[in-house]
């Protein structure tokens, strides 16, 4: 039996995209909101209803509740999905959801706020016993408490907005003459990005990488962790790719971080699909940093070398199914390399790089997917965040993904704007990077126009 009929996606792009197919193989409805700026967009004829709910500007579209709950409504669909970005981790429009008695694809309004909330988070997963980066128990109110924890857990230091996400809010000091100019500008961020400037301070990890777990947790008390994610390649706290298994991780270390993903996922009471996110140092140990609520950006990888639908497995569950698949049905098979494919320009700082596509060419081949809503005669608007596509190889080894990739690569054309092909070339080509010898400030210690 299908989970739904008829759904809303309160989305746009490739995210929109991979939703709708989600859903035409689960034989669900679909409607789609848009704003005028996505008037043009393909993926809208796949949809069987779409609405415009505004001006271009994602406040008066994309992000305003009142009207995707009016297009809920009038298309008569008995759950939102929300994807990634937007209104997914806002639990205000969760719980609007679920007063009016419209399921949200997503977890439980009381998951969001928790998880949603950096330092409760964090307390959450020290009663769990889960590792976390040293660092304040709670809330920075002011400088003199900010100087006092620096000096007791040792520089350098970061300091973190507790909404935050996507690298703004977060500043490192290095020693106690920088910390103000970090406090401050980490609040004031804070404060612009999320109307929330509340921080706290955490111990800077030197050279980690940036591993993450997917777990999927239904209403019924079983959870299970479908391996990890290294997404250590980062600009300015920005993921660009991603590859599953990660180098630096082995059977045991996948097994103790699989076994705390799942331990602070139970003890949180989660439903649906979420990612624990770690930091790695250099000998092995791994903290805790923060879950997210929503489906991931790089949710294929996981999909590539396990052969779960986690789009499909997310509706499932939102319905009130339970799990399909118990830890033991987990095997990761192979490797996955995915490079997200921006509208930026890498020799110009990576500056946006809206406009008319002129040309555009597709790779494809054994192993070879490339999740996009572009097209030869689609203009990118300067309104979204400058995401393309994903492209995403899976091969037998990492050594032969990184050529598939090098191949895919040369193949995908996209012509008339300027795109962030030419700089995953070098990376590929980077021999610290073909010997997984990387850390998050691999881009800048290597690539020093980055």
């Amino acid at each position: 039996m299908k989970p739904f009929s008829r759904i809303l996606i309160a989305n746009r792009g490739e995210i929109a995209l991979r939703i709708i197919r989600a859903c035409r193989e689960l034989d669900i409805e679909t409607v789609v909101v848009y704003s005028e700026a996505d008037r043009g967009a393909a993926y809208l004829d796949l949809a069987d209803e779409k609405i415009c709910i505004g001006p271009a500007p994602s406040e008066n579209s994309y992000l305003d509740i009142s009207k995707i709950i009016a297009a809920a409504e009038i298309s008569d669909v008995e759950a939102i999905h929300p994807g990634y970005g937007f209104l997914s981790e806002n639990p205000q429009f969760a719980e609007i959801c679920q007063s009016c008695r419209i399921q949200f694809i997503g977890p439980t309004v009381e998951n969001i706020r928790q998880l949603g909330n950096k330092a409760a988070a964090r307390e959450l997963a020290l009663k769990v016993g889960v590792p976390v980066v040293p660092g304040s128990e709670g809330v920075i109110s002011d400088e003199e408490l900010a100087k006092a924890v620096a000096r007791e857990i040792g520089y350098p230091v970061m300091i973190k907005a507790v909404a935050g996400g996507g690298g703004r809010g977060m500043r490192v000091a290095t020693d106690e003459s920088t910390l103000s100019g970090a406090f401050q500008a980490a609040r004031s961020e804070a404060e612009i990005a999320f109307k929330n400037s509340d921080v706290y301070i955490e111990k800077y990890i030197e050279k980690p990488r940036h591993v993450e777990i997917q777990v999927m947790a239904d209403s019924y008390g079983s959870v299970i962790q479908l391996g990890e994610r290294d997404c250590s390649l980062q600009r300015r706290h920005q993921k660009l790719m991603e590859e599953s298994p990660s180098p630096a991780v082995d059977d045991d270390l996948r097994l103790r971080m699989g076994t705390s993903a799942k331990e602070l996922t139970l003890a949180a009471g989660y439903r649906g699909v979420g990612t624990i996110e770690y930091l790695l140092d250099p000998d092995g140990n791994y903290y805790f940093i923060e879950m997210n609520t929503r489906i991931q950006v790089e949710h294929p990888v996981t999909e590539m070398v396990t052969g779960i639908d986690l789009l499909q497995e997310q509706i499932r569950i939102a319905a009130g199914s339970p799990l399909r698949y118990r830890q033991e049905d987990v095997r990761i098979q192979g490797h996955c390399i995915e490079c997200r494919i921006n509208a930026e320009n890498p020799a110009n700082g990576f500056s946006p790089s809206p406009g008319l596509i002129t040309q555009m060419r597709v790779p494809g081949g054994m192993g070879v997917r490339f999740d996009s809503h572009v097209y030869a005669g689609y203009t990118v608007p300067s309104t979204y965040d400058s995401l393309l596509g994903k492209l995403i190889v899976h091969r037998e080894t990492r050594e032969e993904a990184i050529r598939t990739m090098l191949g895919a690569l040369d193949e995908l054309v996209i012509e008339g704007i300027h795109t962030t092909i030419p700089f995953y070339r070098e990376v590929l080509n980077h021999f610290h990077f073909v010997k997984g010898n990387l850390d998050t400030g691999f881009i800048e210690e290597y690539l020093i126009d980055a």
